[in-house]
């Protein structure tokens, strides 16, 4: 079911992805929350919060795209192993897994990402990060109740 869900999520990443790329494309900004929030579009050829942004190497598009990819190879394995942990961690799995898969198939089909939301001293991002964020901090939760509980047995 969480699989599903997954899929159903990395659907809804790209479809905001469009629409911003339709709506958005061509420079137009759209203010939510004034000073705080807006929608522009933005194209990321770089990683999160652009840290590489200063380093240029041949394919980076696709090197970028293989590491991403080898990432989430990883989260789908530790997924695998902690499916029967309590429900905050797999949850968090499944969000991880859709934001991985909305990004690296934005890095293979376009060679980037497609970055939308806009909040004031912040990169600009999209809804597959606050997938990925959101997982980790349910993830996150789960450990913690596991170490609050101490060993079992």
């Amino acid at each position: 079911m969480l699989l599903l869900f997954s899929g159903v999520l990395a659907g809804c990443d790209h479809a905001s992805k469009a629409l911003a790329q339709q709506e958005l494309g061509e420079g137009r900004v759209i203010e939510l929350i004034s000073g705080v929030l807006d929608l522009r579009y933005t194209e990321n050829h770089d990683t999160a919060f652009s840290l590489l942004r200063d380093i240029t190497f041949p394919h980076k598009a696709t090197v970028l795209g293989l590491v991403a990819s080898f990432i989430l190879l990883v989260t789908l394995v530790a997924w695998w192993q902690r499916r029967s942990a309590p429900w905050p961690e797999p949850l968090g799995y499944a969000l991880i897994a859709a934001g991985a898969v909305g990004n690296v198939t934005d890095r293979f089909a376009r060679g980037f990402v497609i970055d939308f939301i806009h909040l004031k001293h912040w990169p600009v991002f999209n809804v597959a990060d606050v997938l990925i964020v959101a997982g980790v901090m349910l993830i996150g939760i789960g450990a913690a109740r596991a170490h609050a509980s101490g060993p079992v047995g």
